[in-house]
């Protein structure tokens, strides 16, 4: 990946292509790690709403453990949503390069451990495998608080029920026919475009998460980890050289 390229995708400056290139690759990672996770896990970790319901079945059906777990879940999406919020604001009141690259880097380091201990893990019994869901809840939960900082809300990355709405309306404009004397409505094509990159990429991640889980086991999150990695690391590195600057 050139330099210049994973600086521009993590800089504190943001451009709507910058934002929709990180999108592309974040949905991409949040599709491997949901439908990887699910081999690893039984449970699918980027999004709460199917968390939530599936509470509501397991509390009628008096499964009180599940609805336990599926708690433990939604409580660790908003921590890794309300960390990566403390992050970026830290870095935006000190003027950090890596006020994006931060959340990133923990993002990384997580998948990284994910991978590398969920195979100790899993065999060790309901406890540890518990963990092992939170776990990739807060990732995901750090992850979809990111993009929807930087892009303003207008960017998610970890589902995409809100993005195929989305592509849904923006057909609507585009098939709508107006008449001569009313305002026309017309659809965002370049928006459409966007939208339909995200659910692509979130849909092939899917399936490389899936497939890479299925014959690889809980090392295919390594290369995502290692990905993660490559955007963070110049910004970090710009910081730690000038506070090295500052105390000379």
């Amino acid at each position: 990946m050139p330099v210049n390229y994973a600086r521009r995708l993590t800089a504190p400056a943001r451009s709507s292509d910058a934002n929709a290139h990180l999108g592309y690759m974040l949905a991409f990672v949040a599709g491997a790690i949901n439908a990887g996770g699910f081999l690893a896990v039984q449970r699918y970790t980027s999004h709460m709403t199917g968390v939530v319901s599936a509470m509501a079945d397991d509390l009628v059906l008096g499964a009180h453990a599940l609805v336990l777990t599926g708690l433990g879940m939604l409580l660790a999406f908003m921590a890794g949503a309300a960390c990566t919020a403390i992050m970026v604001h830290y870095g935006r009141r000190r003027a950090l390069h890596s006020v994006y690259a931060l959340p990133l880097m923990l993002e990384a380091l997580l998948l990284l451990c994910f991978g590398l201990l969920g195979a100790r893990l899993a065999p060790a019994g309901e406890l540890p495998m518990s963990a092992t869901v939170m776990l990739l809840s807060f990732i995901m939960g750090l992850q979809n608080a990111l993009i929807t900082k930087l892009s303003h809300a207008e960017i998610r990355t970890t589902h995409i029920t809100g993005i195929v709405t989305d592509i849904g309306i923006e057909l609507g404009k585009m098939m709508y026919w107006s008449r001569a004397a009313l305002a026309p409505v017309q659809a965002n094509r370049q928006r459409l475009a966007v939208l339909a990159m995200l659910a692509s990429c979130f849909f092939v991640g899917g399936i490389a998460g899936a497939f890479g889980f299925s014959h690889l086991g809980y090392v295919a999150t390594v290369p995502l980890a290692l990905a993660l990695m490559t955007l963070a690391i110049m910004p970090l590195l710009d910081d730690v050289k000038n506070i090295a600057t500052r105390k000379q």
